[in-house]
């Protein structure tokens, strides 16, 4: 895979964006704050104010620890993230949307898998590094920044050096964002839904589609567009997921043009493989109750480079 030299990052020159901030004390300091922010949480955009450090849960149904569903090399990323040994996954149960056609509904809405505290997530951390992953990518991670935080101060400590991967919905709140900045060197946010009226009904989340662009525009201000290496392997930057729906339901039109608007050079991934699940077989979603068809995949191709993007995964 060739790049123009202005999205080329040297392996010789990479160094994981968390490493200078754990030299020099602030990643500790970072995580800090961020868990003692539990106290009153407002981790995610819902801005709940649960005190998770007593137990008490909001809308993640997450408390002082993360819980993790699974841990593996993936194979099935985007080629630029799985390479020829995967992707580091680590997968968070819960998770800060409720999408009714989510498609890893068990584990997205339910507290499946084992709550984990920080020496332990950084084993999983370190043990993915020893397989010979490329990368860990955190997945449905924003209602558990603090807790990723604390514990990359633990596997950086003992020879943590993967770049990391923040696998998002894209509703992820600014002060996250604050504490992460510096921190990740890929950010994959979804943009799902572009209508609020839509986003309330699919998503839960009426505000989803103004959270997610300011989240979008703010990621790439940190990291910028997405850069490689000589192998093809993403090494930094906003790499963005746009699930294409029935009847245009995400509204793709307006998504690729705040794309496009962001960074003309946005790296992107439209993805074609949405089919009924979760809850869609309700009269109520009766709109979204089918898979996708060609026409509609192409139109989303159209939309976008009629809105100048022109990088696909």
């Amino acid at each position: 895979m060739e790049h123009p030299n202005h999205f080329f990052i040297s392996n010789t020159e990479f160094v994981p964006a968390y490493l200078n901030l754990y030299s020099s004390g602030e990643l500790a300091e970072r995580a800090k704050i961020a868990v003692a922010a539990l106290e009153s949480c407002q981790t995610c955009p819902r801005g709940c104010k649960a005190n998770r450090l007593l137990g008490r849960v909001g809308t993640c149904m997450t408390k002082r620890h993360a819980i993790v569903s699974s841990c593996f090399p993936h194979l099935g990323e985007e080629n630029c993230l799985r390479g020829w040994r995967g992707s580091g996954t680590i997968f968070f149960s819960q998770c800060n949307l409720r999408c009714v056609f989510c498609q890893n509904f068990d584990i997205s809405q339910t507290s499946a898998g084992e709550e984990v505290g920080a020496e332990t997530l950084a084993e999983m951390m370190l043990s993915l590094q020893r397989s010979g992953c490329h990368n860990i990518n955190f997945v449905t991670p924003d209602h558990v920044v603090p807790q990723i935080l604390e514990s990359l101060v633990v596997a950086a400590g003992k020879g943590l050096r993967l770049p990391i991967v923040y696998n998002t919905s894209g509703y992820t709140s600014q002060i996250a964002l604050q504490w992460l900045d510096g921190v990740v060197d890929i950010y994959m946010p979804d943009f799902k839904i572009s209508n609020t009226e839509n986003a309330k009904l699919y998503l839960q989340a009426k505000d989803y589609p103004q959270v997610a662009e300011k989240a979008i525009t703010e990621m790439h201000r940190q990291v910028g567009d997405l850069c490689f290496d000589e192998q093809g392997l993403a090494k930094r930057g906003v790499l963005v997921r746009h699930l294409v729906m029935p009847e245009d339901a995400a509204g793709s039109q307006q998504v690729m043009l705040t794309l496009a608007k962001i960074s003309p050079n946005m790296y992107l991934n439209i993805m074609a493989q949405y089919r009924p699940a979760g809850k869609v077989s309700s009269d109520k979603y009766s709109q979204i109750n089918r898979g996708i068809r060609r026409h509609e995949i192409e139109q989303a191709y159209q939309f976008a480079k009629q809105a100048g993007l022109w990088r696909f995964d």
